[in-house]
C-alpha cells in the first residue's frame, strides 16, 4: 500500500484560488469531510483579506482544520513558500487541487499577446509551479493525488468570444493527461475535474477581464453587436434551474476520499450538457487504446478506459 493510500480519510490537502466560486466551495466541503485543508490565497492581508476572514469565521464556527496560505501562483517563490509552510505545519502532503484560473471575455483579436501570456501564466504556468514544489513530496512519501479543475469548454460546446480562456484551459488539460502518465509509477494519482459552464455561484464572469485593444473589440459590435453582452444569459439559459456549483465541490470531495488507485481519470459536473463528457470518452479511450499498442498499460490508471 502506498503512503498516499493509507489516509483515505484525514488527508493533507492544499487548494490554489481558494478564495471565491469553486475554490471557496471546495475547501470548505473538504475540510467538513475531515480533511486539513490550506486555502491557497493570494494577498491574503490584502484584496483578499475579507475571504479569509470569512474562512476563518467558517473555520470558527465548524470546528474544521482549515487556513488560509499565502499562494499566488504566478510567483515560484510563492509556490514553494506555500508547500514548505504545509510541510512544516502539518508534516505531509497528500493532495494538490489545481484550482487557480481567470477568464476573459471578448473578442480573441482585441486581447493582446501580454494578456494572453498573462492568462497562460495563470492556468497554466501556475499548475507547474505548484507541481514543480509539491511533487518532490509527494514522490517522496511513495503517493498522493493531483487533482486538476479543468473545463468543459476543452472538448465540449465552446461559444465565441471566450477564446482565449478556452485555449489556456485546453493546454492545462493536455499537461493534466502527461503528468498523469510520468507519476502513476510514483503511487500519485490523477483526476481530471470537469466543471460546465456554471453561471451563477461563482465570479467567472463578473471577474473577467476584457481586451486591452478597446479599438479593435468595438469594431466587432457592427457585426455581433451586444451577443458578447448576453452570452452569460444564452448559456444560464441551459442550465437547469436546480444546478448547484456546490456539486463540483462535492465531486472533488468524494474523488479525494477514494481509495488510491480507484479514482476516476475524469469526472464531468454539467448540467448544460455541452457534449464534453461525450467527446472525452473518446478522446481518453483513444488514449488508452495507444497505450496498450506502444506496452505502457501500467500507465493507465484503473478509470482510464482500459
Amino acid at each position: 500500500m502506498t503512503a498516499e493510500g493509507a489516509f483515505n480519510t484525514g488527508k493533507t490537502i492544499l487548494l490554489t484560488g481558494a478564495s471565491s466560486g469553486i475554490g471557496a466551495l471546495t475547501v470548505r466541503a473538504l475540510a467538513d469531510a475531515g480533511h486539513t485543508v490550506y486555502a491557497g490565497i493570494r494577498q491574503i492581508t490584502g484584496r483578499n483579506a475579507t475571504a479569509v476572514a470569512d474562512l476563518n469565521r467558517y473555520t470558527a464556527d465548524h470546528g474544521v482544520d482549515l487556513q488560509a496560505v499565502e499562494l499566488d501562483v504566478t510567483s515560484q517563490d510563492s509556490a514553494d513558500a506555500a508547500i514548505t509552510q504545509v510541510i512544516e505545519k502539518s508534516g505531509r502532503l497528500d493532495v494538490v487541487v489545481h484550482n487557480a484560473g481567470h477568464m476573459v471575455l471578448g473578442p480573441a483579436e482585441a486581447f493582446t499577446v501580454q494578456q494572453l501570456a498573462s492568462l497562460y501564466d495563470v492556468n497554466v504556468l501556475g499548475t507547474q509551479r505548484v507541481n514543480r514544489a509539491a511533487l518532490p513530496h509527494l514522490r517522496g512519501q511513495g503517493g498522493g493525488l493531483l487533482v486538476w479543475v479543468g473545463s468543459s469548454s476543452t472538448r465540449g460546446g465552446t461559444p465565441p468570444f471566450v477564446g482565449p480562456y478556452f485555449a489556456a484551459k485546453a493546454a492545462m488539460d493536455a499537461l493534466a493527461v502527461s503528468y498523469a502518465a510520468e507519476i502513476i509509477r510514483f503511487g500519485i494519482d490523477t483526476t481530471i475535474v470537469v466543471p460546465g459552464a456554471f453561471t451563477s455561484g461563482t465570479n467567472h464572469f463578473a471577474n473577467a477581464a476584457a481586451p486591452a485593444d478597446t479599438q479593435r473589440a468595438a469594431s466587432y459590435d457592427n457585426r455581433y453587436g451586444d451577443l458578447v453582452a448576453k452570452l452569460n444569459s444564452k448559456l444560464a439559459a441551459l442550465i437547469p434551474p436546480d444546478a448547484d456549483v456546490a456539486e463540483v465541490a462535492a465531486a472533488i470531495t468524494r474523488v479525494v476520499d477514494m481509495p488510491a488507485g480507484t479514482r476516476p481519470f475524469r469526472t464531468h459536473i454539467d448540467p448544460s450538457r455541452d457534449g464534453s463528457e461525450v467527446v472525452s470518452a473518446v478522446a481518453d479511450r483513444i488514449r488508452a487504446e495507444f497505450f496498450h499498442r506502444v506496452g505502457l498499460d501500467d500507465l493507465l490508471t484503473p478509470g482510464s478506459n482500459r
